[in-house]
């Protein structure tokens, strides 16, 4: 029998250390204008599944209705013709362009945004994603293609920071997981005309951003909510599925204030909260703190509608975990994106439900 061998974990970073230095320089010597991709451990990496990147509504109707081999031929027949832009397109252009700005002030620096196309996709539909992607002039560099498999299993290898898919049920795996997803949904009729200079990301609070606290409301009553949050306001709140998404954007944010660029730095976020700064403001501002967090703007709305105040600040993208919610953003024209967390899914229409109510659009 052969002997078995220890691994030493410091001689096995510090050979992925030489591997990876050897591949840059390597890459570093061809002759190129496009970027090229940072360093994954100090990248904020997002997993963008290829529905949400480009419209293929049509190419799904072809799979569900005649099957995976006449899909992947059809696919193979338009190689050629670029996809149009799905609903996650402008998000990653407006991350492009952040990366643009860190680059011009941090040129050697691997803490950028890594997009990574996540699909199940067969790999025979590659060539028409690539192609798309080039058309669009998009810097993705590195693919995951699970051929019919679920891609979940591949998020924490590619070191994901946040997954976006349109499909609810993967979402649901990766926040499983211990990763930040959420399910994308387009915006209605409603056109808004997003920043392409700035990116806008809007985030809810309970189930997002902080620990659930809804179950108090849902289980006793508001008043009762109200009394808890005084009570315990100085006890910061437990972070949420996607806490680290927006402490991933102030890390970057950070290098564009370290350059003298607060006033113009290229990201944004937002809190809009359905919650009362009388009530639960105090807290919510605390824990932000603790964490060393900024948020640009506070919104506490005391359950007044979201969709009007979105439409004024015309995020990228808008994190909330109820569909009520995401229902009004989009029908004046947010693209919202659903974190299926806590208690609310539980509850549809305001009756509770074993299983989380369907969503049929």
């Amino acid at each position: 029998m052969a002997e078995s061998k220890t691994t030493d974990p410091a001689a096995t970073e510090a050979g992925e250390e030489k591997d990876w230095t050897a591949t840059k320089a390597f890459f570093d010597s061809l002759k190129t204008n496009q970027p090229r991709p940072p360093k994954p451990q100090y990248a904020v990496t997002i997993a963008v599944s290829s529905r949400s990147l480009f419209n293929m509504v049509a190419e799904g109707k072809i799979y569900k209705e005649d099957g995976v081999e006449k899909y992947v031929a059809y696919q193979q027949e338009h190689d050629n013709e670029p996809l149009m832009p799905g609903v996650a397109f402008p998000l990653v252009e407006a991350l492009m362009n952040v990366n643009a700005g860190l680059r011009r002030l941090y040129p050697d620096s691997d803490e950028l945004f890594d997009i990574v196309l996540m699909t199940n996709n067969h790999a025979q539909v590659g060539v028409r994603l690539i192609n798309s992607i080039n058309h669009y002039d998009l810097t993705i560099e590195r693919f995951c293609m699970t051929g019919g498999e679920s891609p979940i299993g591949y998020l924490k290898a590619y070191m994901t920071n946040l997954y976006l898919s349109k499909d609810g049920e993967q979402v649901i795996e990766a926040i499983e997981e211990g990763i930040a997803a959420a399910t994308t949904f387009a915006s209605g009729d409603v056109e808004n005309q997003l920043s392409d200079t700035q990116l806008k990301v809007a985030f809810d609070g309970d189930a997002v951003l902080f620990s659930e606290s809804a179950i108090i409301v849902k289980q006793h009553s508001l008043d009762t909510f109200f009394e808890h949050e005084t009570e315990f306001e100085n006890k910061p709140r437990a972070q949420g599925p996607v806490k680290c998404f927006l402490e991933a954007l102030g890390m970057l944010q950070r290098k564009f204030y370290a350059k003298n660029e607060r006033m113009t730095c290229p990201i944004r976020t937002y809190l809009v909260t359905s919650r009362s700064a009388a009530s639960s403001g105090v807290r919510v501002l605390k824990t932000l703190r603790s964490w060393g967090l900024e948020i640009d703007e506070a919104l506490f709305l005391a359950g007044a509608p979201k969709g009007p105040l979105l439409q004024k600040i015309q995020p990228h993208i808008f994190f909330d975990d109820q569909m009520f919610h995401i229902e009004g953003a989009k029908e004046l024209g947010t693209i919202a994106a659903h974190v299926p967390y806590g208690i609310g899914q539980k509850y549809h229409k305001g009756i509770f439900t074993e299983q989380p109510a369907k969503d049929t659009t």
